[in-house]
């Protein structure tokens, strides 16, 4: 999958300048001037929501799309809390490494909700997915009212590559706050995320943060990563907030897409989020330097 996704937009060096252009940028026209290619959409929710063993599928709302297609997984004991799960470019909520992330932070104890992402056309270009980021966002908050209905009132975020800039879009636009609705262009504020989203983690994000994060982040990257994420490590690394949790990773032996190296990115994850929701996180006193995993 991760080679069909490279070959479609003009292989690894576009994908990455794609990133990059993509990534830091906050949509500026108006709601839905672009929407999702829905039938690409209809045909994932054909070819998934059969074949889904581990976790139910359920439907989410948009004033866009009326069902969205989302993949909620239980822990079989107590949660320990709840994590929105979001893939990137072009993908679907159970596609590779979103499926094993969904499926093996149950197994450790969090409630996962994966969430189907606006796509476009298999041959579109990969910079109009900016586009796009309206509905992500209303998506994103679609998520997150539909953990709150079923008690879970803190939340954090694992998302991958684009997946990682539509939630950067979204926090930063004020998403993930108790009252920011379905909006993802709500102005701009000071700290990205609330109350509501208690941490994140971006896995291969390829700019900066547009604004500085004010919850715990876990900036993931792979040692092979696409030269965008790789340039971008050190600027994110110095927008960390300064709680005892932030820090960023290095995951060597591995690239963008993480193939066969999907279990140790799930143990440098899952005990950061058993930090945050065991609420280990406040005191100040940031970890230096990015360690290897």
């Amino acid at each position: 999958m991760a080679s069909s996704i490279l070959r479609a937009i003009g292989g690894a060096a576009s994908f990455a300048a794609a990133l990059a252009a993509l990534s830091g940028a906050l949509p500026a026209a108006p709601l839905h001037a672009v929407v999702p290619d829905m039938a690409r959409e209809d045909r994932w929710v054909a070819q998934v929501a059969p074949q889904v063993v581990v976790g139910d599928v359920v439907w989410l709302s948009t004033r866009l799309r009326p069902r969205v297609l989302a993949i909620y997984t239980k822990p079989s004991g107590a949660a320990k809390g709840a994590v929105i799960v979001v893939h990137g470019l072009g993908v679907n909520p159970d596609w590779d490494l979103i499926g094993v992330l969904r499926t093996a932070l149950a197994d450790r104890g969090f409630a996962t909700l994966s969430v189907q992402m606006p796509v476009l056309a298999a041959d579109a270009p990969a910079a109009d997915y900016v586009d796009l980021y309206p509905e992500a966002g209303a998506r994103l908050s679609a998520a997150l009212a539909w953990l709150h209905r079923r008690g879970y009132a803190k939340v954090a975020i694992v998302a991958h590559s684009l997946g990682a800039a539509m939630t950067d879009a979204w926090l930063a636009h004020g998403g993930g706050r108790a009252n920011a609705g379905a909006s993802a262009q709500a102005g701009a504020i000071a700290g990205a995320a609330g109350p509501d989203i208690i941490a994140w983690v971006p896995v291969g994000m390829a700019v900066p943060f547009t604004l500085r994060p004010g919850i715990p982040v876990l900036d993931v990257v792979a040692g092979g990563d696409l030269p965008a994420v790789l340039a971008s490590d050190r600027d994110r690394a110095r927008q960390l907030a300064g709680d005892r949790c932030s820090h960023g990773v290095t995951i060597p032996g591995t690239d963008h897409f993480y193939a066969g190296a999907e279990a140790r990115l799930v143990d440098v994850i899952a005990p950061f989020l058993g930090d945050v929701f065991g609420g280990r996180c406040a005191a100040a006193g940031g970890r230096s330097g990015r360690p290897q995993r």
